[in-house]
């Protein structure tokens, strides 16, 4: 049984949190005493806490949405932010087109050829690496949407029949696949992490799990099963609340040999999410990314929806040094993530092309670049990251919340919470 932990702004000397015991005379582990945040705005609904904790975490743009909505505790939450204005309408876009006038322009938001250039990734690598996404339910489209974006971009085919792409439930089977009468949310989502690991790493295999639902058990499952069908590198696009018992399923992140990555969140200054804030996980946070004239080519901010918190209950790492958290920090590094910056991807759940952003995209790209390095077993968790922050751009402004201007929230030259130690600059830190 899992205690929940609600932490308030108001005050921020001290923490303010409301303990949900199990029964009388349970006593409630010990928790480590953080730096005071917002609560976990996915679970706001449910939080007893909510009603009087001022708001500090950002509201979605008026022209996004969330592509999944609040759940309640021991639920997770897909992290897929989808833009509103942008509807690109159906099939291959681009040369690949054809003679199609309507379909010769690509589709807005960034594809393989930004990123690349954005984070100085090579045009080769990835060859013999498995990159697993971990998801909840079916989206019966996910092969064939696969297929209209590797096709507009140019990228080699990724199919079943050519053994690149593999859809299996939470056991590892290729039947029976969990339902997809439920699943239109987690759909966008499926489509978001085949499109964001296709432009970093288009010669990867993709395997892609599908977990029954998404209740906590089901998605550890998931992640749990994922290496034993080849996969190098794992990514979780999708949160819960850190509570009491969080580490119950921190054994489902870790695996010899095998990268693991998560997303830090989308509700910027707060809780921390898990599987991100588990200490054998790469925590992924966020950035807005934009084309610039600096020698780069490209400048880069904290997103203010990119999830950062400082741990009650996993505890520091011997590899982070940060001073302002007791525990586990988040996050580790970071991508592009602002859906206003965001990824074109194809879902037909979404009418066709469109531009998707969140933490969402931010972690698939980088087990993308990950798989690129081709050195999944030197990250059993952030460590190796930590020691090689010269292959990294520094993300040194922009904020995702209150924290009194500290780096929990705010971003600065060297580690911060929004961004961590910065983003890919090439493959080096990988």
């Amino acid at each position: 049984m899992r205690l929940s932990v609600f932490r308030s702004t108001a005050g921020l000397g001290g923490l303010a949190a409301a303990l949900i015991l199990p029964f009388v005379g349970t006593a409630p582990a010990q928790a480590i005493t953080p730096a005071p945040a917002a609560p976990h705005p996915a679970v706001a609904a449910h939080s007893p806490a909510s009603a009087s904790t001022s708001a500090s975490t950002p509201a979605p743009a008026a022209n996004t949405h969330d592509a999944c909505g609040p759940v309640p505790l021991g639920e997770a939450r897909c992290l897929a932010v989808v833009r509103d204005d942008v509807h690109g309408g159906l099939g291959v876009r681009g040369p690949a087109a054809g003679r199609i006038a309507a379909a010769a322009t690509l589709p807005a938001g960034y594809g393989p050829a930004d990123l690349r250039s954005a984070y100085k990734l090579p045009t080769t690598g990835g060859k013999g690496q498995t990159v697993a996404l971990i998801d909840a339910r079916d989206d019966p489209t996910a092969e064939s949407d696969l297929a209209v974006y590797r096709a507009t971009y140019g990228l080699p085919a990724c199919t079943t029949a050519n053994g690149c792409f593999r859809k299996v439930n939470q056991e590892g089977k290729a039947a029976p696949l969990p339902s997809s009468t439920e699943s239109s949310d987690w759909q966008v989502e499926i489509s978001l992490d085949l499109d964001a690991v296709s432009a970093t790493c288009p010669t990867c295999h993709i395997l892609l799990v599908e977990a029954d639902a998404d209740a906590e058990a089901d998605l550890a499952a998931a992640a749990s099963v994922a290496p034993s069908l080849g996969a190098d590198e794992v990514s979780n696009s999708y949160d819960y609340q850190e509570a009491n018992g969080v580490s119950d399923y921190a054994k489902d992140y870790q695996h010899p040999g095998v990268a693991y990555v998560a997303s830090s969140g989308d509700f910027g200054y707060t809780v921390p999410a898990d599987p991100a804030v588990f200490t054998g996980v790469i925590a992924v946070g966020g950035t807005s990314l934009t084309r610039s004239s600096t020698a780069r080519g490209w400048t880069e901010t904290a997103w203010d929806g990119a999830g950062s918190g400082c741990s009650a209950w996993i505890a520091k790492p011997s590899w982070q040094h940060d001073t302002e958290c007791p525990g586990r920090t988040v996050a580790d590094v970071s991508a592009d993530a602002d859906p206003n910056t965001g990824l074109a991807i194809y879902a037909t759940i979404l009418g066709g092309w469109s531009v998707v952003g969140g933490t969402s995209a931010a972690s698939p790209v980088v087990a993308g670049v990950i798989a690129l390095a081709g050195n999944p077993g030197k990250l059993p968790n952030a460590s190796y990251l930590y020691a090689r922050t010269k292959d990294l751009y520094d993300v040194t402004s922009g904020s995702n919340g209150n924290c009194g201007g500290g780096y929990l929230c705010t971003a600065g030259k060297g580690y911060d919470g929004p961004t961590g130690n910065g983003t890919p600059d090439g493959i080096g830190a990988f």
